[in-house]
């Protein structure tokens, strides 16, 4: 994880320590300069700027991207996606979201919410309800 001073980097990495007794998480933060310069310019920009550095990425593991034409899913549908899988990797996008082809590649696409988020705040809702999952996954109290 890119080190910052925000407020919310405490709370991500909170997420992840108590995560770390059901699985190992590991946040990486991807975004560069031309993904910065795409945003200003547009959403088709944006879509190849995010295509260029995500799709390399789409290799290993089960892919989801989070995106507002995903489905909602509740906590415990939620939890379902880890079951019998080894690596699972998310993917959030930018303000104009991404591509149909990339959300093709992918293995699922979700939807945290029909709002509008800043992307460190759907990174803690993410975190958050990662750790919920593995919590239901493991019969831990903390989902109720």
């Amino acid at each position: 994880m890119k080190k910052s001073n925000d407020q919310f980097e405490p709370i991500v990495n909170e997420f992840v320590k108590m995560s770390s007794k059901y699985a190992t998480v590991q946040i990486h933060s991807l975004f560069n300069k031309n993904i910065a310069k795409a945003q200003t310019l547009g959403e088709s920009e944006s879509h190849k700027a995010y295509n260029e550095l995500y799709l390399p990425k789409l290799e290993n593991g089960y892919n989801i991207a989070l995106d507002v034409l995903g489905k909602q899913l509740d906590s415990f549908e939620f939890s379902k996606l880890f079951e019998d899988k080894g690596v699972v990797n998310f993917f959030i996008g930018g303000a104009y979201g991404f591509d149909r082809g990339f959300l093709n590649k992918c293995d699922k696409v979700i939807s945290l919410s029909d709002l509008t988020m800043a992307h460190k705040i759907a990174n803690i809702v993410l975190c958050e309800q990662v750790f919920r999952s593995l919590c239901i996954l493991n019969n831990h109290p903390y989902h109720k």
